[in-house]
């Protein structure tokens, strides 16, 4: 069994509750959605047997291992993945877009999910640490609280869009002022240049 990637690195984590906390993010290859602002190349670069993306994971320091996409539930050999990198003490988060409520996703150490406006009948997931939900306009307050009555989390986020390298806070304030119980959060990466 081989896994689809687009990349691995070492970085800070740049939103949610997790801000700057130092990952190796491994990111998958392929996607169920096709969002229109999407600025994430999710074609596969290269691929690894499982024995070569433990040892490229345990070449950096961090102990925190970053699970992303693409979508990472679609992965074939996750739950494999999953077990190999417990049992070599990782901390686990995922990033998945809540289409796929994954079985194996009971075990990792942190969900963090951010369904998309666009595809509002594709949400599956019921439990997440963390939702993100860009405000990628007004409607997005209504969505937002159709999104905390679906998934049950210990955060709400709304993220400000961001549009050809302008961030767009203005709407995203717009959009928390009309709602109880979310928080923003910023893609601090984008805003401090780190990868």
């Amino acid at each position: 069994m081989s896994y689809k990637l687009v990349e691995i690195f070492e970085s800070l984590q740049g939103e949610g509750r997790n801000t700057g906390r130092p990952c190796v993010f491994v990111r998958f290859a392929g996607c169920n959605l096709a969002c229109p602002w999407c600025d994430t190349d999710v074609g596969e670069r290269f691929s690894m047997t499982l024995e070569e993306l433990l040892a490229e994971i345990a070449s950096y320091k961090a102990k925190t291992v970053v699970l992303t996409g693409g979508e990472p539930t679609l992965v074939e050999g996750a739950p494999e993945l999953i077990a190999a990198l417990k049992a070599a003490g990782y901390f686990i988060a995922v990033e998945t877009n809540a289409t796929v409520d994954a079985p194996w996703l009971q075990f990792v150490d942190y969900v963090a999910c951010s369904p998309k406006a666009e595809f509002p009948d594709k949400i599956e997931l019921k439990k997440a640490n963390e939702v993100r939900v860009v405000a990628s306009g007004e409607s997005a307050v209504e969505f937002c609280r159709r999104v905390k009555d679906l998934i049950e989390a210990d955060d709400y986020y709304v993220s400000p869009c961001d549009h050809g390298g302008e961030i767009d806070f203005a709407t995203a304030k717009s959009v928390l002022a009309r709602l109880d119980g979310w928080s923003l959060s910023v893609q601090l990466h984008k805003i401090l240049g780190f990868r």
